[in-house]
């Protein structure tokens, strides 16, 4: 597992080997260390850490809140503060650049690895909350691709899945199984929802429990159709069989 890369914003050259000793001691990587909020901002975009420890009140032009504003503006790098000023007005004022956390001076070993840890599981979760989002985003918007598409949502994920690519589908309880030649897309949904998104002229429903793309059918047995590559055998439902004769263009 690779280790996570840390960047340390701290003005008090002692207390910033310290924090950067206990961060070696804890497993983290630290990429830099920087003094003032100039450098934070240009460290933090050089080096794109996974997460950023910034002291509120640096000295110079740039304190922590104005610098952990930039980066969160341009880079979307987690923050975490450290500060020995805990009052309600610099509470105020850090809020507003969402951070992912607060650590108290003075503070522990735990603290750091607490904090750290449930920052970075807070920023994936929204990352994917976020990308989840884009992506449906892109769906309303792509208006141009019909029916060619399906986006399925595998492993927290919304995939891109030609329809092209399909061999067939196939009901699984209240699930249904949509496999291309190397891959199964399991989703919660029922046979009828799914045809309705599938290109009518080429998909066709030969059984109760499958949908078959006209294209990958290589022969026919019997009470049994073949799917090419895969060589996958599926049954014809009675039902069916007159539908999927005139489909076929049959001589």
């Amino acid at each position: 597992m690779a280790q996570t890369n840390v960047l340390v914003v701290e003005d008090e050259s002692i207390v910033s080997k310290d924090i950067q000793h206990s961060l070696k001691k804890l497993g983290y990587n630290v990429v830099g260390a920087a003094s003032t909020g100039e450098q934070a901002v240009a460290l933090a975009t050089e080096h794109m850490p996974d997460i950023i420890l910034m002291d509120i009140m640096l000295k110079g032009e740039m304190n922590g809140i104005e610098a952990a504003d930039r980066i969160r503006r341009e880079t979307n790098i987690p923050v975490i503060f450290l500060t020995a000023y805990a009052d309600e007005s610099t509470l105020a004022k850090a809020k507003v650049t969402q951070p992912y956390g607060y650590i108290i001076k003075p503070f522990k070993e735990i603290d750091i690895h607490t904090s750290i840890e449930m920052a970075l599981y807070k920023h994936k979760k929204e990352t994917e909350v976020l990308k989840e989002r884009d992506m449906l985003y892109a769906i309303v918007e792509n208006k141009d691709s019909g029916k060619d598409i399906l986006f399925v949502k595998s492993n927290s994920r919304l995939v891109k899945l030609k329809t092209s690519d399909i061999y067939f589908i196939e009901a699984l309880k209240d699930y249904v199984v949509i496999n291309t030649l190397n891959t199964r897309y399991t989703v919660h949904s029922t046979m009828k929802d799914i045809e309705a998104k599938l290109p009518e002229a080429e998909f066709v429903r030969v059984h109760r429990s499958f949908i078959v793309r006209l294209d990958k059918i290589t022969a026919i047995e019997g009470p049994n159709l073949i799917l090419e590559n895969d060589k996958k055998v599926i049954p014809i439902g009675g039902s069916y069989k007159d539908e999927l004769g005139k489909r076929l263009n049959l001589v």
